[in-house]
């Protein structure tokens, strides 16, 4: 059966005679990357159907970073289910340990957990996927990106969606984000109704960009931007602060608040989180 789409939880029918799941999934270490979302679905549905779950671990490409706003549980939705920052440096592996542990899934007591490591893996070093884990994120500029672009999804900004270059552009029609044109279009398999499809979009090129972590330059200078000419930049705020994690990020962009201003504010929540996913870490911690 199928977990993309309306159905992300295996039903008791499904599981009918399954001796072992096996989960296998490459993550790319953003929290509203949801394939972390599927293991947490999968994760519960074995300990109901009490099958015990081997999680094979693969890499997390963004492992060096651990930062980004802590999810507010009372935001919690398929795109942010744990109060983990946006960037949380662990692998499914570490995740699926942790979310047992804490108790965040229903009967974790009942889940038969095993995780099967990644030899000689060390969280901070490069990792260029050898299979793109979705067609949006297409190499590993894209996947490096996509933290800090991700966001976008709320704003009626093009992140180049409908290109060959997803999650690399970054533009709108009016006003303006640059000088880099580009027109989304219909993609068979990666993007139907891209947003801006069959527009000129004028924005950035970040194809060589400096790309690593979460910056957010992109955001404020967008918010700069549609301020300027008056507009509202996030035009499905709710969907913003699911992303976020909480309604402060948003707030903080309309307010003006400086990059550092916004980063001193998850400060206390990041190093709270450090000590918490310690025992669940299963490969080095540079920090």
């Amino acid at each position: 059966m199928s977990l993309y789409g309306k159905n992300k939880k295996p039903t008791a029918e499904a599981l009918q005679g399954i001796d072992l799941l096996i989960f296998d999934l490459q993550d790319v270490g953003v929290r509203y990357y949801t394939y972390l979302s599927t293991l947490h679905y999968v994760m519960e549905a074995a300990a109901e159907q009490k099958i015990p779950l081997l999680v094979l671990d693969r890499p997390n490409p963004n492992g060096a970073y651990v930062d980004g706003p802590v999810l507010d549980k009372s935001y919690q939705s398929f795109v942010g289910m744990h109060p983990i920052p946006l960037l949380h440096g662990m692998t499914l592996g570490e995740l699926a340990l942790m979310i047992k542990a804490e108790d965040w899934i229903q009967q974790a007591e009942q889940l038969e957990l095993y995780v099967w490591p990644v030899k000689n893996y060390q969280r901070d070093m490069p990792y260029d996927l050898p299979v793109r884990p979705s067609p949006n994120l297409p190499n590993a500029q894209a996947v490096a990106l996509y933290p800090s672009l991700g966001f976008f999804e709320a704003t009626p900004l093009s992140v180049g969606r409908g290109t060959n270059f997803p999650f690399q552009l970054l533009g709108y029609t009016n006003p303006p984000l640059g000088n880099f044109a580009f027109s989304p279009v219909s993609k068979a398999g990666a993007a139907l109704n891209p947003p801006l499809k069959n527009q000129l979009v004028l924005g950035l090129d970040l194809r060589k960009a400096k790309a690593g972590g979460l910056n957010l330059s992109y955001l404020i200078q967008a918010q700069a931007v549609f301020s300027k000419h008056q507009l509202k930049l996030f035009n499905s705020p709710d969907f913003m602060d699911k992303l976020a994690g909480s309604a402060k990020l948003r707030h903080q962009l309309e307010q003006g608040w400086s990059e550092a201003q916004i980063r001193q504010s998850w400060q206390v929540d990041l190093q709270k989180f450090r000590q918490q996913r310690r025992p669940y870490l299963l490969y080095p911690d540079p920090n």
